[in-house]
């Protein structure tokens, strides 16, 4: 083990160049949980936020970011009848920092003249705030209160280098949540057990989709770090 550790430690700092990305995202987000619809991608809400990488690689590249989000979750437009029936409504806002690695399916190489496109994987950590919320006699109750909990984030995008400092983006992000109670439907604490409904063995999802446009600047590291 602490071999591995070592040989990592040492590819990523005798590899990683002055090459960096600073970018923005504009989207939509959706919920998957007891509440509203069930569709994978559908979003009811807008999000925007933030990103830095570090290409480590043309393969590899650290990520940091900041997305902020919401949602609406409303049974009414739920293809299943139950749901159609009981009518709950509920709106959330997520906001999450996340820190990980962006995988490349093709060597992806920002010192190379002429285009460049490539779809990757992001995964990583992420910790999330949200309100919470619960419903009583079908009624939101709001109190004003937030929440946090952790995620695991498992997005798919593709990019395209559109001149040698802007890089285009589209990406779709589920995450994984380790909460229940996105949609209202699972609070915690021993005062809101008669308040709890739906499937409480099974965790909440959230999604990101949309665009990404980034800025990159930095100096070619070395001479074969990103070799043509």
């Amino acid at each position: 083990m602490r071999t591995f550790l070592f040989a990592f430690l040492f590819t990523i700092f005798t590899v990683s160049g002055q090459t960096y990305e600073i970018g923005a995202f504009v989207g939509g987000t959706n919920n998957i949980g007891d509440v509203g619809r069930t569709n994978f991608i559908l979003p009811s809400g807008e999000a925007f936020g933030a990103f830095f990488k570090w290409n480590l690689s043309k393969r590899y590249a650290f990520r940091t970011h900041l997305l902020n989000g919401s949602f609406t979750a409303n049974d009414e437009k739920s293809s299943m009848p139950s749901r159609q029936q009981r009518g709950y409504k509920i709106k959330n806002t997520v906001f999450e920092g996340s820190l990980g690695i962006e995988f490349n399916f093709v060597e992806y190489n920002l010192h190379k003249l002429g285009p460049a496109f490539t779809p990757y994987l992001y995964t990583g950590v992420t910790y999330f705030r949200y309100d919470f919320n619960y419903f009583d006699a079908q009624q939101v109750q709001d109190i004003n209160q937030k929440d946090g909990s952790f995620a695991i984030p498992m997005i798919v995008g593709a990019k395209y280098r559109l001149s040698q400092v802007l890089i285009l983006g589209f990406e779709i992000g589920a995450r994984y949540t380790l909460t229940d109670n996105l949609d209202a439907s699972n609070p915690e604490g021993s005062n809101f057990e008669q308040f709890r409904f739906g499937n409480i063995l099974s965790d909440d999802w959230y999604v990101f989709s949309g665009f990404t446009i980034s800025y990159t600047f930095g100096r070619k590291p070395c001479q074969d770090c990103f070799a043509e």
